[in-house]
């Protein structure tokens, strides 16, 4: 409503048109009751009268109509006479009520339920994405949504909220029972062993490997005033039990070692549980952790590893991601073209969802409508409405004229008849 287009100036290029038109046969009535008028003064015969009776009634007619097209638009001839120009000062009652109209016919409850009901939106769209031309679009579209709501993400404000919601989950919970009942599980089911298993082996293959080194360190820590061959003496020593215990604790696996760990982390496992101080030292130990800058850098690096992965996947069309969503989709389709439950239950979602935002958002609808009209230029408003529908008003003012012609006609002989 705020601008003219060049269809509005042709609509009413048309309206001028057809306004000449019904101008011109009012003229052509009011011509031909002067004529009739006239030949009936002179004696021209009865028929005169019948004429003359037509083209009177068929003038009232078409000044009539005139009057009531005018009065929508503006005050005929410019009198303001009550209750004309009814558009230009009815606009912001007109909007109000249109408002008022859509709200109450059709943004209720029962509308839009039996409306959508009568749809049978399950059933058409389980057949249109049961069909892979389909799917594969949805698919591309959903991809190009996800790359899209990934550009326009900030890293850095992804990754505070991601490390936010983290330290505050993390800090919110007590991690030492959790952790207590899991290595309880995991000692009871042996599930260290085998990190044991590993660790005794790795540490094995290193002496076996390093033992120049070994020996260096107990040199180097001994006393500067013990001679060198004594110094050495004691190093081999060390070396030989150390590599002995290594050797021992990989091939028995009942060494006493192995059974002092086990009752260790038992007794580790219970404390976490049930002992106060030892879970208070877990939760300073989280704290502390969870504060150090590397483990934010960590979350910092985990989003941004995710985002291009999720990103690759998106654009990728054979990537397992868009593979899985397309065969969803076409599985989705099919059931929701087939089986009457799903239907059923897709239907209620959208007449749920639906529902939902017409009773919710009801007023700020029909007050968008409402608000919208009364925004409108009024003059403006009135000539665009006059553009549109104005050539079709122009016919009432013919048709006024030919039925008021008829009726005329109609009633001049009846009273004729009568008369004789």
């Amino acid at each position: 409503m705020t601008t003219f287009s060049p269809a509005d100036e042709e609509k009413q290029r048309g309206v001028r048109q057809m306004k000449l038109t019904a101008t011109g046969l009012l003229l052509f009535v009011a011509l031909v009751y002067v004529l009739a008028k006239w030949a009936q003064n002179s004696g021209a015969g009865p028929w005169a009268g019948y004429v003359a009776a037509a083209a009177e009634a068929g003038m009232v007619g078409a000044l009539a109509d005139w009057f009531a097209v005018t009065a929508l638009f503006r005050h005929p001839l410019g009198i303001p006479i009550p209750h004309t120009a009814i558009i230009p000062t009815k606009k912001d009652q007109l909007g109000v009520s249109l408002g008022e109209f859509v709200g109450e016919n059709f943004l209720s409850e029962d509308v839009v339920r039996q409306r959508l009901r009568a749809v049978g939106i399950g059933s058409r769209l389980g057949a249109w994405l049961a069909v892979p031309e389909h799917a594969d679009r949805v698919t591309a579209e959903l991809s190009t949504a996800l790359r899209g709501a990934l550009t326009v993400l900030r890293d850095s404000d992804v990754q505070a909220v991601v490390g936010e919601a983290i330290t505050r989950r993390a800090n919110a919970q007590e991690i030492g029972p959790g952790i207590g009942k899991m290595l309880e599980k995991v000692v009871a089911d042996g599930g260290h062993k085998r990190v044991v298993d590993l660790v005794v082996n790795r540490a094995h293959d290193w002496l076996v490997l390093h033992r120049d080194e070994v020996m260096d360190a107990v040199e180097g820590g001994a006393p500067g005033w013990t001679p060198k061959f004594v110094d050495r003496k004691v190093g081999e020593r060390v070396y030989r039990e150390l590599l002995r215990f290594a050797t021992e604790m990989r091939d028995m696996p009942g060494h006493p070692a192995r059974g002092a760990l086990d009752r260790f982390l038992t007794d580790f496992a219970s404390d976490l549980q049930s002992d106060t101080d030892t879970r208070a030292r877990i939760e300073r130990l989280k704290g502390e952790v969870l504060g150090r800058g590397e483990v934010q850098d960590l979350i910092a690096s985990a989003w941004m590893a995710v985002r291009s992965m999720i990103v690759a996947a998106a654009e990728d069309e054979r990537s397992e991601l868009r593979l899985r969503v397309r065969a969803s989709l076409l599985s989705l389709g099919s059931r929701m073209a087939a089986e009457r439950k799903v239907q059923d239950k897709v239907d209620r979602w959208v007449e749920d969802a639906a529902v939902y935002v017409v009773t919710t958002y009801r007023k700020e609808i029909t007050s968008l409508i409402t608000d919208t009209v009364a925004s409108w230029d009024a003059e403006h408003t009135t000539r665009k409405i006059e553009a549109n529908i104005g050539r079709d008003l122009q016919f009432i003012r013919i048709n006024g004229t030919v039925v008021g012609s008829l009726a005329g006609l109609l009633i001049y002989t009846v009273s004729r008849a009568l008369g004789a």
